[in-house]
């Protein structure tokens, strides 16, 4: 790769994309190749501004030159085109679109195979920790009841939110167990007692909540509250840059944020 990496930005008129930008103006080893929208974006054509002379967003990767990275934060639609010019120019991808299906995953697993992939569905690092702290409770008390609750943002479309997924897998590991075999998204009406070794999930949405995530391990008489809460979008764009840096420097494969924390010592 070149001294300053060559980075593209997919979804880049979205909150994320706006928050990477603007870090990526300051990063040392980052030089902006493009900063792509969708084909209805109302940026479209529109210049980036004096941090960016002469790029404009743009939604056609035709004509692109070489390029590095490419970091991800958009839709389905916008995911797959990041991952397929990734893989066709050699590129490295970070990506954070949430709510992938099997197939998004297949997709990604595939792609890994020839260029470096992150894809996290929270880039925090705490929330990282949590993930290996819950894990962590959820071996040694496996017979505690686990409920996993999370709070948006009013315009979020998804739910549970990927990273309550990704936590809930991390719980569903660490007990030997498939997530899909004991999840429980919706309790409603006479839906009976709890079953043993369920892992719920409760969902809030509203306001300008950034994003909250807590995991309630219940015992006999006790229980154990392990949370999260963000108060300002920049960390996950923070933390897609930092992940951007130090997936420059592996080989292909499929990387996350465990891999990073425990790359850092954590």
């Amino acid at each position: 790769m070149s001294e300053r990496l060559r980075i593209v930005v997919q979804g880049a008129s979205g909150r994320m994309g706006q928050a990477v930008l603007a870090l990526l103006a300051e990063h040392p080893r980052f030089q902006l190749a493009a900063a792509m929208v969708s084909t209805t974006s109302s940026s479209l054509g529109r210049p980036l501004g004096p941090a960016w002379p002469g790029l404009v967003y743009r939604a056609d990767w035709s004509g692109l030159s070489a390029f590095d990275l490419v970091i991800d934060f958009s839709g389905p639609a916008g995911f797959e085109s990041a991952v397929n010019e990734a893989e066709r120019h050699g590129a490295a991808l970070v990506t954070g679109t949430t709510g992938l299906d099997a197939a998004a995953q297949a997709r990604l697993d595939q792609a890994a195979q020839r260029i470096a992939v992150f894809h996290a569905a929270n880039f925090s690092l705490g929330v990282a920790i949590l993930g290996r702290l819950l894990a962590q409770a959820a071996r040694a008390l496996p017979d505690w009841d686990l409920e996993i609750v999370e709070a948006h943002h009013r315009r979020k479309e998804d739910a549970p939110s990927g990273t309550a997924l990704a936590l809930g897998r991390q719980a569903a590991h660490a007990r030997g167990v498939k997530l899909d075999e004991v999840a429980v998204y919706a309790r409603e009406g006479r839906c009976g007692p709890r079953t043993d070794g369920e892992i719920g999930f409760a969902v809030v949405r509203g306001g300008g909540i950034v994003g909250e995530h807590q995991a309630l391990l219940i015992g006999p008489a006790e229980r154990i509250e392990l949370a999260h809460r963000a108060d300002d979008r920049s960390i996950f764009a923070r933390g897609a840059v930092t992940a951007a840096d130090w997936l420059s420097l592996q080989a292909p494969g499929r990387y996350g944020m465990e891999e990073l924390v425990a790359d850092r010592g954590t």
